[in-house]
């Protein structure tokens, strides 16, 4: 199987963050220039006190001109910073969108053996969470980390502009400090990172316990499932408690600095002040600017916090991204000779385990001739349902090949291959939203007179016709509306709907009464007239209106034939259909769950 050349790694740290900001770097710019300039007229503000100060020393009255450009000065800053903090939230929705669309575009084309392994709560946690985390990491914490930056030095220079002897011993506090917070930093992102992993971890269980809820109502078992799930709840609380003591430690070197800073300048700028050394005015207005100071170095240690926090979820959401997807590794562009006729299926020599070292099929190798009805039985675990699996794409063969109409599927484009098969899984599942919109999932375009003929056709009438708005009423989560047997008939007219080459059907009649499933029987045949048709066959009616019968057992097929032929040369398909004669009509003949 041939492979790509690998793609570039995707950028980390401070630059995998901006790569994502990059391309709303307009939008980011405006907005924090804005902020700037509202930030950078907050700065004129303890100097045009210090005048104001000045003229009041020097015997004159309050100077109105000074009161009304300070108002002035803080009406506009104001209106400023809302204009700007609006720029960079809008900014920030965009952001977040894109990431969401880009990781659900992802995790919908990653393998089905990545899921298998995975959590689906997790993923929605990856999507929700970490993508809301780095929302705000790439807009609002990169902004203020520049606004307080750019703040910090105007102060600073102001402040030295005031008096350079007590700028210096401002300094001297903040460079303790500063080691001091920067030893802090690593913890902080170390605990996002868990705080981010314990929130997934919660919202993988709670989506178990939701996706078997009725189970666990007739078990009996709520409280036990109450009771896991708030344990993971208490996981996160105790990585939310150690994420919250290092986010405290941060933020308490704000205080710290600004507290110990106005004692010491006030100590001694006090004391030249009494002595004549430092004019009244001077000390005011550098007092006032260490105030102002809190706000950009609260926005430092908040951004850097919050981007450390931005770094975890980044490092989860590159996790989605190195997942492996299912590559077109071996596609080429070709159109098929027999696009609208029957399809071809073979397997040969074909290798495969969920687990590698546990080989389900050691050299499965079997032909289904175009047209008609191949039917698969055998006992369970016997690797049924994992053949449609392959055919589908869904998992690769560790070796051999699979083959439609003579060519490797791995040469064919996914969305051709697939566009091609209609598949009817074991469960029938439908999708919380309106009947229309489960039956046309995958033949969007199909026509009303097309899906009128689909629901005659697989006896959805009496359905449609008791639902209050029809075909536009929803079914409600995983089809609940819908009755078993109904759900399998919407399952069968989606896959007709696409009018397939080749059709899959995984048990799909096994929920159906005697009449419904005569009914779709003959409508299965007529389907066989048309196209392929490989069933896992639950019933003895699917068994005997089969052209072909391949019985499976232990990963090989153990022998092929016709029902008639079967019954007098295969001691197993015997033995099976006996059990069936004794069981009733009901009875499965090899039907498993994973088989």
């Amino acid at each position: 199987m041939n492979t790509d050349a690998p793609a570039p790694e995707p950028p980390v740290g401070l630059r995998g963050l901006l790569s994502y900001a990059r391309p709303h770097s307009l939008a980011l710019w405006s907005g924090g220039l804005i902020t700037t300039v509202a930030a950078l007229l907050t700065l004129a503000q303890p100097m045009v006190a210090k005048y104001f100060l000045d003229g009041m020393a020097v015997g004159g009255g309050p100077d109105v001109t000074l009161i009304l450009v300070l108002s002035a000065l803080l009406v506009f800053a104001t209106v400023l910073a809302s204009v700007g903090n609006y720029l960079t939230e809008r900014t920030a929705e965009g952001i977040v969108h894109g990431v969401r669309r880009d990781l659900v575009r992802r995790i919908m084309r990653l393998r089905m053996s990545v899921l298998d392994h995975g959590s689906p709560g997790d993923l929605l946690s990856r999507v929700v969470s970490d993508s809301n985390q780095l929302r705000t990491a790439t807009t609002r914490d990169l902004v203020d980390l520049f606004i307080g930056a750019l703040q910090f030095v105007g102060i600073i220079v102001l402040m030295g502009y005031l008096d350079l002897g007590l700028l210096a011993l401002l300094l001297a506090v903040v460079v303790v400090v500063g080691f001091a917070f920067g030893a802090v930093v690593p913890r902080i992102r170390r605990a996002s990172l868990n705080v981010q992993e314990a929130l997934g971890e919660m919202g993988s269980t709670l989506e178990r316990s939701l996706n078997s809820l009725r189970t666990i109502k007739a078990s009996g078992s709520e409280e036990r499932e109450i009771a896991v799930v708030t344990a993971a709840s208490e996981r996160a609380l105790q990585q939310g408690k150690r994420a919250a003591v290092w986010f405290s430690a941060g933020s308490m070197s704000t205080g710290l600095l600004v507290q110990v800073s106005f004692l010491i300048i006030l100590g001694v700028g006090g004391a030249r002040a009494a002595t004549g050394g430092l004019d009244l005015s001077v000390l005011v207005a550098f007092l006032l600017y260490l105030f102002y100071l809190t706000g950009p170095i609260t926005q430092l240690t908040s951004s850097i916090s919050g981007l450390q926090a931005g770094l975890a979820s980044l490092q989860r959401i590159r996790e989605v991204q190195a997942m492996p997807n299912e590559e077109e590794t071996g596609a080429v562009s070709w159109t098929p000779a027999s696009a609208d006729r029957p399809a071809s299926v073979s397997f040969r020599n074909v290798r495969f385990g969920y687990d590698p070292q546990v080989p389900l099929f050691e050299e499965l190798t079997f032909d289904v001739p175009a047209g008609g009805m191949t039917a698969f039985v055998g006992p369970s675990a016997a690797g049924k349902s994992t053949v449609f699996s392959l055919v589908e794409r869904f998992y690769e063969p560790q070796a051999g090949s699979v083959r439609m109409d003579g060519r490797d599927i791995t040469e064919w484009p996914l969305d051709r291959l697939r566009a091609g098969i209609g598949y009817v899984e074991q469960e029938a599942p439908v999708l919380s939203g309106t009947l229309r919109e489960n039956l046309l999932m995958a033949a969007p375009e199909a026509t009303e007179e097309e899906l009128a003929d689909i629901i005659s056709r697989t006896r959805l009438e009496g359905l449609v016709g008791r639902l209050e708005n029809g075909l536009d009423t929803l079914v409600g989560h995983r089809g609940v509306a819908l009755s078993g047997g109904e759900r399998q008939r919407v399952a069968i007219a989606r896959a007709l709907l696409r009018r397939p080459r080749l059709l899959l059907l995984d048990e799909a009649t096994s929920q159906l009464d005697s009449i419904n499933e005569q009914a779709l029987q003959e409508t299965i045949r007529e389907a066989s007239r048309i196209t392929t048709v490989m069933v896992i066959a639950h019933r003895l009616a699917t068994v005997r209106e089969a052209d072909r019968i391949l019985v499976l057992e232990r990963g090989r097929i153990r022998s092929t034939g016709t029902h008639e032929e079967l019954v007098e040369s295969d001691e197993l398909y015997m033995e099976l259909s006996m059990h069936q004669f004794a069981g009733a009509e009901a009875a499965p003949v090899g039907a498993g769950a994973q088989g």
